[in-house]
């Protein structure tokens, strides 16, 4: 009976820390993101250790040549930076106090991320692959801060911890921005947690920062409807070989660019009034 009786009050301790834990980091916004979310792990915790991961990724590349090797380049990316940070205190106003990075990486790679704490890198590849205009390279960063502002990694460290996956920090840092290096890249027994719970999340994640990153875009002067330019672009870069939509984090391109222009026009006054600003 005693046993049965201290078992009974640890679930009822850990369904109360999800309780607490269940909550939601950023303001709705005009697109209206509004999702409580599972956070629990420490948001300074996984921010420390985004900022050691970051530099981590900059020592490594620094010698190489590959961190900010065309000036201009930078320039262009920094710029637009410039204007989309300002529009982040629409979603959360302790944004603006964030230590703020940007840098460019001479990469193949058609990528681009920020991680906790506004840590961005951009990487050549989808500059040059997609060859992308400044609106859509705003529609792409504006995405990526997004997930920053939504605190999508935590929430990310958050379920592994809670699917039992045995997630680290740097680990789950690494999955997601890093992929191959993490640890989910060498385990796959937890396929099943994954699929299961993971995954189905982050293709939700994907649409939050998508609709927010248009605002973002458009708050700050850009046209929202590059967004969709771009994944129109995005999809004839990837063809055929595009993963099957169950095993995908991302929505399938069709998906995506349907909800993006149905987001983008409902943002457009916001745009046409930073333009009239400007």
């Amino acid at each position: 009976m005693k046993s049965r009786m201290i078992g009974i009050a640890a679930v009822a301790v850990i369904m109360t820390t999800a309780l607490v834990a269940c909550t939601t980091t950023t303001e709705e916004g005009s697109v209206g993101v509004q999702r409580s979310q599972l956070l629990l792990v420490s948001s300074a915790d996984l921010d420390k250790a985004a900022a050691a991961q970051y530099q981590d990724v900059l020592k490594t590349e620094t010698p190489k040549g590959n961190v900010n090797r065309d000036p201009q380049q930078a320039e262009r990316v920094r710029n637009i930076a410039k204007r989309l940070i300002p529009q982040t205190a629409v979603f959360r106003k302790d944004a603006l106090d964030w230590k703020w990075e940007v840098n460019v990486i001479t990469s193949p790679e058609v990528n681009a991320w920020c991680m906790p704490g506004g840590k961005i890198a951009v990487y050549t590849g989808i500059i040059e692959k997609v060859q992308i205009t400044d609106d859509e390279l705003a529609a792409v960063m504006g995405h990526e801060i997004s997930h920053a502002l939504r605190e999508h990694g935590r929430e990310r460290a958050s379920q592994q911890l809670a699917a039992g996956a045995g997630a680290t920090l740097t680990g789950v840092i690494a999955d997601i921005f890093l992929p191959g290096s993490g640890q989910l890249a060498t385990t796959g027994a937890q396929l099943g947690s994954q699929v299961g719970v993971l995954l189905p999340y982050s293709r939700v994640q994907e649409t939050e920062a998508d609709r927010m990153g248009v605002e973002l875009a458009a708050r700050a002067g850009y046209d929202p409807r590059a967004a969709v330019a771009l994944w129109q672009k995005m999809a004839k870069l990837s063809g055929a070989g595009a993963p099957p939509k169950l095993l995908s984090t991302h929505p399938s391109h069709e998906d995506r660019i349907k909800d993006l222009t149905e987001f983008s026009q409902k943002v457009m006054p916001l745009y046409e009034q930073a333009r009239a600003k400007s």
